[in-house]
Order: C-alpha cells, then structure tokens, then sequence
C-alpha cells in the first residue's frame, strides 16, 4: 500500500504528494530493470534526479496510481521488440536493417556490431544509429531466416 499521492497536472506534468504534505512537481518514474523486472524497482525521482521513493513492485499500489505510473513507464521507455529480421542490406557495418516488431515494420540503420548487446544467453538489445533501442527478448523464438541473418553480426 502507498503513503502518497500521484496525478498529472494541468501542465502534463506528474506531481507527487509526500505523506508530509511535500509536493513535487515533474517527478519521472525510472526502472531499475526495466527489461528483465518490469513490476519491480520503480524509483520516483525529482526533477534533480533525487529519488523521492521506492516502489519494490507495481502491483503493490492501489490501480489508480499503479496505472498512472505504467502509462509515464510506457512513454518514457520506448523499447520496440523485433519479431522478424526480414533481411539486412549487408553483411558489414554500418547495414540497413528491414525488421517486424511489435509496433510494425520499420527499418533501421546498424553503425557497428558493437551495437547489439547481449543481456544473456537469448536476449539482446540493439541500438541503432538514432539512439532507439530494439530488443530481441528471445532468439530462439526467431524464425529461421531471422536467426540466420542475426548470426552472421553474432
């Protein structure tokens, strides 16, 4: 159960109230793993970066405020997830990338193979040359062409 309160103002902004009655306008909500604990370690953090509260998981907040909290997650960590690898345009970097995601098809630019991590032993996050990052949460689940294109970067 929560000590405090959360809503959006006027301004679009999230504004946090302490059980002190301390207000916070433009507070962020930041994921200590994002990827592989999305319910878990949520920090409110102030404009400055302090963090205002700890929230070990989601699901322990009333809905009001654990829906407010899920949707400011959703716009701050645009992640897409690739499905499908529909073909690359060369087997060297910097390759034009085709690939289906979660969000649809789109096409990305790959400066270098430095820019697909590996998260563990199925997962890996690939950054493209704007900074956005895809993630193939499990290799395995790739279709055969997908997996085939991927390996020749791997």
């Amino acid at each position: 159960m929560s000590n405090f309160q959360l809503h959006i103002n006027s301004f679009g902004r999230l504004v946090y109230r302490a059980t002190d009655g301390a207000m916070h306008e433009g507070v962020a909500p930041v994921h200590a793993f994002p990827i592989s604990a999305p319910a878990e370690g949520v920090a409110l953090v102030d404009a400055d970066g302090h963090e205002l509260v700890w929230i070990d998981n989601l699901s322990e907040l009333p809905d009001n405020i654990r829906i407010l909290l899920e949707e400011e997650l959703a716009r701050r960590e645009f992640i897409p997830e690739i499905n499908c690898i529909r073909q690359v345009s060369t087997f060297a970097t910097p390759s034009i990338w085709a690939v289906d995601t979660d969000r649809g098809h789109t096409s990305f630019i790959l400066k270098g193979e430095d820019d697909i991590r590996r998260l563990n032993h199925t997962t890996l996050l690939i950054a493209d040359s704007n900074g956005i990052h895809y993630l193939i949460r499990d290799t395995q689940q790739l279709d055969k062409h997908s997996r085939k294109l991927l390996d020749r970067f791997l």
